[in-house]
């Protein structure tokens, strides 16, 4: 099922007109290998939920395949959710714009006098696209991308450095559950496209983790698969049954409120909106 699943996928992502096996090639006979030793943290601890299989991949997250084949799967979601988009290009345009107008407008209208978007923390930010588009986005900001990934985090660093940016991207290998950061440190603390590949306790654990580290008015944004969207409500059994092979935690994601989780966490000004006919957008404020 998982094999029928990934070739489904990759079909469909060429279909498009998204390289998926040149673009996957580059990675793999780049000199990737050598950034991941700079960026791996050999006393992280991964979760167990975390050594799980994901997306077909025996080793989960935890491979050179999955990493090399990571934005490739990225530029899929935006044209998945946007099929009459004329090119890849316009469907990223319409999901990443929708997505980055909510966090700016519910930054802007909840946090007060210390609106100014100074420094970012994307968690769970794989190969770095969603950490690229928050930094262009807002290229005065200090951003941070962070990943239990080594794999997927020496891949974005590595199409980092080949970038002349304002503000490099900092990557940090670490768990968002426990990051080792600092607290009261961030203005926006991202998790895009993360929570539905996670249990309960860890979307619970992450929005506890972000509670801390940011500031006194600072946003959370969540970005993910809506439980509300009649796309995926009416999705053909067959391809629903497909989906769920490789997302082993995906009926906990749905069956968990995730806005009475981030206010239990203490989040405040918690608003979901539909920002494509797929995902919604989940914004939330540490008060004052």
């Amino acid at each position: 099922m998982k094999l029928a699943s990934r070739e489904v996928i990759i079909r469909t992502a060429e279909k498009s007109n998204i390289p998926w096996r040149e673009m996957t090639k580059k990675v793999l006979e780049s000199d990737v290998y050598e950034v991941f030793e700079r960026i791996r943290d050999p006393n992280i601890v991964y979760p167990d939920y975390y050594l799980s299989p994901f997306h077909a991949y025996d080793e989960g997250n935890l491979s050179w395949l999955a990493a090399a084949e990571a934005e490739a799967a990225t530029l899929s979601i935006a044209k998945r959710a946007i099929p009459e988009a004329t090119s890849i290009e316009e469907a990223n345009k319409i999901v990443r714009g929708n997505w980055m107008n909510a966090i700016e407008e519910h930054h802007l209208k909840y946090s007060g006098e210390n609106c100014q978007i100074n420094d970012i923390l994307d968690i769970g930010c794989s190969v770095g696209v969603s950490t690229r588009y928050l930094a262009e986005r807002f290229p005065w900001a200090r951003a941070v991308g962070l990943d239990l990934s080594p794999y997927f985090l020496a891949v974005a660093a590595q199409k980092e450095e080949q970038l002349s940016r304002q503000n490099p991207i900092r990557w940090v290998h670490a768990n968002g559950e426990a990051t080792g950061l600092p607290p009261n440190s961030f203005d926006v603390v991202s998790l895009a496209y993360v929570c539905h590949e996670c249990p309960a306790r860890a979307i619970i654990g992450l929005a506890k983790e972000a509670f801390r580290l940011l500031r006194p008015g600072g946003t959370i944004a969540l970005t993910d698969n809506s439980p509300k969207s009649k796309v995926l409500q009416e999705l053909s059994p067959v391809l629903f049954t497909l989906m769920k092979s490789t997302e082993p935690f995906l009926d906990e994601y749905y069956m968990l409120d995730l806005e009475e989780a981030l206010g239990q966490a203490g989040f405040v000004n918690v608003c979901s909106v539909l920002t494509d006919p797929r995902h919604r957008t989940v914004t939330a404020t540490v008060p004052y």
